[in-house]
This record gives C-alpha cells, sequence and structure tokens, in this order.
C-alpha cells in the first residue's frame, strides 16, 4: 500500500511539473504537448496502441525468457569450468563494449524485420546482468556451506546444484531485477532500426508526422511495462529469496 501511494504521490507530482511547464514557457505542441493531449490520443488511438504495445510486450517476454535461462546456464557452467570461465569471461565482458545499435543493425539482416530480432536484440541485453550476477554468486559461496558440501562428500555437480545455486540466488535476484528494467530498451532499439509494428515502430512514425502526443503516449505505455515487469518481479523475488536480506 505505501509503494501504490508513494507511485501515485510521484506521477501527480510529475503530471504536474509537467503541466507547469506547459503553461508557464507557453511550449508549442511540437515540443512538449500537455498531458491531456497525450491522454486523450488513449481514447481516439486505443486500438492502435493496443495492437502495438502487445506486440512490443510479446518481444520483451520471449526475450526475458530466452536471456534469463541462457544467463543462468551460462553462469552455471562457467561455475562448473574454471577452465572454460578462463576463456570465456574475457570474451563476455569484451563483448559489452560493442554499443547495441552497432549491432541491431545486423540482427535485422540476419533475423528480418520481424520478432526474431527484437527478442535476440532483448536477449544480448539481458544475458549479461544475468550471468555476471549469478557467477559472481556462485563464485561466492560461503566457505562454511562448501566445507559441509565436502564434509558429506557432493560431487562437484551436486554441490553446484544443492549448495553453490542457493546460495546464489540473492545476487541472481539483484541481476533479474536489472534485467526487467532494461528489457524494454532491446525491444524498442529493435524496432527503430526495423519494424513493421510495435510501440518503437509507432513512435518514429508518429514523429515523423509531428504527432508528439502519441509519441509520448507510447512512451508512457513503456514506462508502465517497465515499472509493472519490476514491481512484479520484485515482489516474487521476495517470496522466493527472503533471506536475501540476512547475506547481503
Amino acid at each position: 500500500m505505501k509503494t501504490l501511494f508513494k507511485v501515485l504521490f510521484l506521477s501527480a507530482l510529475l503530471l504536474g511539473l509537467w503541466q507547469s511547464a506547459v503553461s508557464v514557457f507557453a511550449l508549442p505542441h511540437f515540443m512538449l504537448p500537455a498531458p491531456m493531449a497525450v491522454f486523450g490520443q488513449f481514447e481516439h488511438h486505443s486500438a492502435l496502441l493496443l495492437s502495438h504495445a502487445l506486440v512490443t510486450l510479446s518481444e520483451m517476454l520471449l526475450g526475458l525468457l530466452l536471456g534469463f535461462s541462457l544467463g543462468l546456464i551460462s553462469a552455471l557452467i562457467l561455475a562448473l569450468s574454471p577452465r572454460l570461465s578462463y576463456f570465456l569471461l574475457p570474451v563476455l565482458v569484451l563483448s559489452q563494449a560493442i554499443p547495441v545499435f552497432a549491432i541491431a543493425p545486423l540482427l535485422v539482416m540476419w533475423f528480418g524485420f520481424g520478432m526474431a530480432s527484437k527478442v535476440v536484440m532483448t536477449v544480448l541485453i539481458i544475458y549479461f546482468p544475468v550471468t555476471a550476477s549469478c557467477y559472481d554468486g556462485l563464485r561466492n559461496t560461503p566457505r562454511s556451506w562448501l566445507d559441509l558440501a565436502r564434509t558429506m562428500e557432493l560431487t562437484p555437480e551436486r554441490e553446484l546444484l544443492k549448495v553453490r545455486l542457493p546460495a546464489a540466488l540473492p545476487a541472481l535476484s539483484s541481476g533479474l531485477r536489472i534485467a526487467v528494467s532494461v528489457a524494454p530498451i532491446g525491444a524498442i532499439v529493435g524496432e527503430w532500426v526495423g519494424a513493421s509494428a510495435g510501440l518503437g515502430y509507432l513512435m518514429l512514425h508518429a514523429n515523423a508526422r509531428m504527432q508528439v502526443d502519441l509519441m509520448f503516449a507510447a512512451l508512457f505505455i513503456l514506462l508502465v511495462f517497465a515499472a509493472a515487469f519490476y514491481f512484479v518481479v520484485d515482489k516474487l523475488l521476495r517470496r522466493a529469496v527472503p533471506w536475501a536480506s540476512t547475506l547481503h
């Protein structure tokens, strides 16, 4: 209830500041539309916004699912094989130096203008935070837990799954929170480079036609998606990993 109140209060405050800026500085419509003009687009173009929002939402959900799965599997493989991690970890780090905008056109060429290229872009953005956070958690398992596992003569595989992975859940949870926050970036970047549907595609066309209020409406939906994803995942993780606060 407190979180909801804070969100509503901050939203009302930001809307008030937004309207004040438009009124005081007499900003033209093409620079910054009034809040009521933006919300009017939800009434006039509700079907259009809904259809494009569902496309972007599908891309984000698929990207999250695949990115999280691949990141978790990669972290487990790196933790299980120190030799493999010696060669692959620098590659993963160096891959983050490549701007996503630089590879977005290539992904569109390879996977087409449909949903596949946007899902791959989302996976690429999500993959590293999940892998890095989980791998870091696996490497920092409490020494007492490892000593107990060796006393019980667990195999390396069972030690990884039964001891080190539960200990890494708080770190993995942090990576997942970051992943859901940046998931919209991958989908929107892909849609900006080349798409036939989606909120990013709609924003580009609205901007070209000087329909700034429609562009802001699409942006508002993206903000709602990002906030909803984060709060839902955060709530679920707090219930699934209640001991996180005691380990960090």
